[in-house]
């Protein structure tokens, strides 16, 4: 007999079916059975043994349609899985399980301002509770908990009276989000920044810098926003596009177990790795522009050193070049190959050029009906021409910073000016939308 359960996030559970018959017709429905296996489908990264040790369930066991939907639960509140949905199949007196699970996605951790430990000693302290840790942990669920409850247990073996808190923020490094993990009202502060490269401390661009992060409350994300937006840059301006910056470590003398100062010096690993040159790159996907046109506005030629800021600026470029011809939702996707024997690198960049839109009509709120009278006078753009991104944002700066070349002396009272474009791709048309407070 094949029985089919299904439990989906915020939806209730209706359970209407008889849960087992037995072999005689004449024998009455056992509420119990033996369960002999258990067995788990869709996993693409956790295994199989710890996904079974989740539901709580064990081999040899009598269990009843109550301890079945409580294992779907636990394993759905567990925030490691997306969909749950289980079935069974019933054998005399045995019972075999099949769970089929869609696991959910799952972010970084990052620790935050925790100086007393280091990343690994947090990691393990997690791994100890969940053994699938492998760094990263789903947005939300009892997983989540339980490693916070795990780092608080750690705080805990060293007497220090302090809560660990999580939340979901931007990546500060990086793309996407991670999960951060951090305590309130910690004393420390950033006494010193010290690098890898010594160069670094002499650069009057990084001294200065400093100043920004010395002397301010412990923080990893302060120290890697530093990194990311000061010292990053200054690698890949030279072509070193792969080096390895950190992760920042606490540099302390004496002994290990004294009680940590409130000033914390700090050490930053640099690994340059190698100086790359500039390869073309191949474009595919444009029709539009010509892969030479869009090759120039990179501005690089074949051996130069590949300018990492140039390039990011370089895409940039290209998609506003796109904007310039009503191209609004051209995508640009440069996918990056380093060749480390021949020092270059190079990109195969997939375009999506998408629809060219044209302008339909203008939306204004908040101005009177002589200032919107004034304004679309000054508009540049007649109905069914080419919309022009960068005609559209040159007459934002006018709104925001120079309102009088389109006021006049006319009294106007507003701070911003909120703007959105809204497009039709069926009727390739945008519309402009203005909000003035």
């Amino acid at each position: 007999m094949l029985r089919v359960f299904r439990a989906r996030l915020g939806v209730s559970f209706l359970f209407a079916l008889f849960f087992f018959s037995s072999v005689s017709a004449q024998t009455p429905a056992a509420s119990t059975a033996i369960l002999r296996e258990i067995h788990v489908e869709g996993l693409k990264t956790l295994p199989e043994a710890q996904i079974v040790a989740l539901t709580g369930l064990q081999q040899g066991s009598q269990v009843g349609k109550a301890d079945l939907q409580t294992a779907a639960d636990r394993l759905l509140q567990s925030g490691m899985f997306a969909k749950v949905n289980y079935k069974y199949d019933t054998r005399a007196e045995e019972l075999t399980l099949t769970f089929q699970l869609q696991e959910a996605p799952r972010v970084p951790v990052y620790f935050d301002n925790l100086p007393w430990f280091s990343d690994s000693e947090l990691n393990d302290a997690i791994r100890a509770k969940l053994s699938f840790f492998d760094g990263t942990l789903p947005e939300a669920g009892a997983a989540l908990d339980q490693a916070a409850d795990a780092v608080n247990a750690l705080l805990a073996s060293r007497q220090l009276k302090v809560t660990v808190e999580h939340q979901l923020i931007a990546n500060p490094i990086g793309d996407g989000n991670v999960q951060e993990f951090h305590v309130q009202d910690v004393s420390f502060a950033i006494a010193t920044v010290e690098f890898g490269d010594p160069s670094l401390s002499s650069s009057p661009v990084v001294r200065q810098a400093l100043s920004a992060v010395q002397g301010k409350p412990y923080s990893r994300m302060t120290i890697d926003l530093f990194l990311a937006e000061q010292v990053r840059p200054l690698y890949l301006q030279r072509g070193y596009l792969r080096v390895k910056l950190g992760p920042p470590q606490i540099r302390l003398t004496g002994n290990p177990n004294q009680t940590l100062p409130e000033q914390l010096p700090i050490f930053v690993p640099v690994a340059t790795g190698g100086l790359y040159h500039w390869k073309e790159p191949q474009w595919s996907g444009n029709s539009v522009l010509s892969s030479i046109t869009l090759s120039n506005e990179l501005g690089l030629k074949p051996g130069d050193v590949a300018n990492g800021m140039q390039i990011e600026a370089g895409w940039d470029r290209a998609r506003e070049e796109y904007g310039h011809r009503g191209y609004l939702d051209a995508k640009i996707d440069p996918v990056v190959s380093y060749d480390d024997q021949a020092h270059t690198v190079s990109y195969a960049v997939t375009v999506a050029e998408g629809a060219q839109y044209h302008y339909n009509t203008m939306v204004l709120t908040g101005l009177s009906l002589d200032a919107e009278r004034l304004l679309l006078q000054k508009w540049p753009t007649e109905a069914g021409a080419i919309f022009d991104k960068a005609i559209f944002e040159q007459f934002l700066i006018k709104l925001e910073s120079h309102p009088a070349e389109i006021f006049g002396e006319l009294p106007l009272h507003y701070d911003t000016v909120g703007h959105w474009l809204r497009t039709d791709p069926a009727k390739q048309s945008v519309d402009v939308l203005l909000d003035f407070k």
